[in-house]
């Protein structure tokens, strides 16, 4: 038996609505950070990426450290400030629901770095093979 895809709202696009969104609460909360918080826990706090769902509702917000400054305080500090973050979206944007804000730590530069030495190593080990040889 074979499934027909053709249905209603199956083969619709996805959206870029989300994603424009997205960008435009990225560029406002990194503004933000930058010229509005003075919460010290927030010093060296980058934004790095922010998802939306796709009904606008919820938007799960990525940060770095630039600094090797505590996650925990860093955490801390933009959950005190989220309904400064959301009060001000609210302000900016003309959403028709302002968007609940979800944080999370982004490791992706710690996790790069650790695949570069890894990949050092293994080269640095090869080497270190045909030279014996």
């Amino acid at each position: 038996m074979e499934f027909d895809f053709n249905l209603p709202g199956l083969g619709r696009p996805k959206s870029s609505r989300p994603e424009r969104v997205a960008e435009a609460i990225h560029q406002e909360l990194s503004i933000l950070l930058q010229q509005k918080v003075r919460d010290s826990r927030l010093d060296g706090v980058c934004i790095s990426k922010v998802h939306m769902s796709p009904d606008l509702k919820q938007a799960k917000v990525y940060y770095s450290l630039f600094t090797e400054s505590s996650a925990s305080s860093a955490r801390k500090g933009l959950e005190r400030a989220r309904g400064f973050f959301r009060s001000h979206i609210a302000k900016t944007m003309n959403l028709r629901y302002t968007p609940d804000l979800v944080f999370f730590l982004d490791n992706q530069h710690k996790e790069i770095e650790r695949l570069d030495q890894l990949f050092k190593q293994i080269h640095q080990e090869r080497e270190e093979k045909d030279d014996s040889e």
